[in-house]
Parts: C-alpha cells; sequence; structure tokens
C-alpha cells in the first residue's frame, strides 16, 4: 500500500473517531478523549510506519495524536449541531492528512535537504499553534484553581514545545540541548499563564496570549538552532513582543 493511500485511510478512521467520541456521555468524555488519542498515535505509527526510526516515535508520531486529542477536547465545548459536526469532521480529517504529509517530510528529510522541508516547517508551526490555542481555552473553560491551571498549561505544552524544536534539525538523536530548551521554554510558558490566572481576562484572550508568547518563543528558539539569529529577527521578535504586550493592556478587563 502506497504511503499516500495510508494517509488518506488513517486521516478517515480518525475522523470517524472523532465523530464517535462526541457522542460519549460528558461524565466519561476524558476517559473517551485517552482512549482516543492512544488509539490515534497507534493508527499514526501504522501510516508513517515506512520510515520511522526510534527517536521519532517521540518527535514525529506524537503531533496527530495531539492533535487529534485537541480537537476532540475543544469540540466538547461547541454547540451540538449536524452542520457543526461535519464541519469539524471536514477539517480535522484534512488537517490530519496535512499532519501526515508534514510528518512524511520530516521523515524522509533526514540528513538531506528537500525542497518541501520549509513549507512542512511552516505547517508544523502552525499546528503547533493550533494545538496550544486549543488545549490551552480548554483548560481554561474548566475553570480549575490557578495552580491546576498553570499546571496542566505548562505540562500541556512539553510535547509541542519540544517535537517543534527537534523538527528544526531532525538530528538522529534526542540532544541534551533540545531537552534543555524544552524545559526552559515550558517554564517562561508556565510562569506566563500564572501570571495570566490572576487576571480576569476572558478565555480566549489567556488562550490567545499563550499561544502569542509560544509562537514568539519558537520563532525565536528556531533561529536559535537554526544559528540564524541576526540583528533584524532579534529586532522582528521584539516589535511583535511589543505588540502582544499593547493588546494586553488594551484588552485588560476593568481598566
Amino acid at each position: 500500500m502506497r504511503r499516500r493511500e495510508k494517509f488518506v485511510i488513517a486521516a478517515i478512521l480518525l475522523s470517524l473517531g472523532l465523530l464517535g467520541v462526541q457522542y460519549i456521555s460528558l461524565e466519561y468524555r476524558y476517559w473517551a478523549v485517552s482512549v482516543f488519542f492512544i488509539v490515534s498515535y497507534l493508527v499514526s505509527s501504522w501510516a508513517l510506519s515506512d520510515d520511522l526510526q526510534k527517536h521519532e516515535w517521540l518527535t514525529v508520531v506524537p503531533v496527530p495524536a495531539l492533535y487529534s486529542a485537541a480537537v476532540s477536547l475543544f469540540y466538547f465545548l461547541l454547540p451540538i449541531q449536524a452542520a457543526s459536526r461535519f464541519i469539524i469532521f471536514l477539517l480535522f480529517g484534512i488537517g490530519m492528512y496535512a499532519l501526515y504529509l508534514t510528518a512524511n517530510i520530516f521523515s524522509v528529510a533526514k540528513g538531506r535537504t528537500i525542497q518541501l522541508l520549509h513549507a512542512a516547517h511552516a505547517i508544523s508551526l502552525i499546528f503547533s499553534l493550533l494545538i496550544s490555542l486549543l488545549v490551552t481555552n480548554t483548560i481554561f473553560s474548566l475553570r480549575l484553581p490557578f495552580y491546576w491551571t498553570t499546571l496542566l498549561v505548562g505540562i500541556s505544552h512539553v510535547p509541542i514545545i519540544f517535537t517543534s524544536l527537534w523538527s528544526v534539525k531532525l538530528e538522529n538523536t534526542v540532544s541534551r540541548e533540545l531537552i534543555r530548551l524544552t524545559i526552559l521554554l515550558s517554564l517562561v510558558i508556565t510562569e506566563f499563564t500564572l501570571v495570566l490566572s490572576f487576571f480576569p481576562y476572558t478565555i480566549w484572550h489567556s488562550s490567545l496570549f499563550v499561544m502569542s508568547l509560544l509562537y514568539i518563543c519558537l520563532g525565536f528558539f528556531h533561529s536559535y538552532i537554526k544559528e540564524r539569529l541576526f540583528t533584524n529577527t532579534i529586532r522582528e521578535f521584539a516589535l511583535v513582543s511589543i505588540l502582544v504586550g499593547v493588546l494586553i493592556i488594551i484588552l485588560f478587563p476593568g481598566k
């Protein structure tokens, strides 16, 4: 069976699984999402099995599974309508197929440069930000105490950051530097979430702020890993950071 055929089959199966999860009773929804995450990981392992190396079970395969879990969690927050379910079903399937193509590019690009690698990096970054937004929105929606919210956001971003940073160089091992950078960036996200937890921003505003910080930090560290952290690059990230800071002030509730 050709790779693209496996990608299509896997995307359709997981899309049907997403629809099935939505019919589970609310009291069992987190168990259902956990099972769906595991199933997504196994199905993705089968779809991407042709070129997988040992370390890629931690760096390539988890991304489609994280995407599945993020969408399924967020979907519980949406109105129950046939139209919305169909739209989510369609977009989820297309997104999953795009992730498989991206993961396949990362897997076959080891040790060499291919033309589609830059596009794969851009798509990977977009999905990392999307997963962050959906997961963070879901966690803030639970209205938990600030320490649980902070802890859950921090832990959930570890695999997102780890897989995104690894994709920059596509190394054949998981280096200590990669682990250190992942921990550092995860702590930055965690501390920022802790600060946000003490202010009455809306759920969407808080989620977007966390996603914006993740975008800035991932972009900065991607440039650092590529050894392309030039003055212009730093200036661009500083400008985006100032813009986000201004938005935080403008949208501050009760000012």
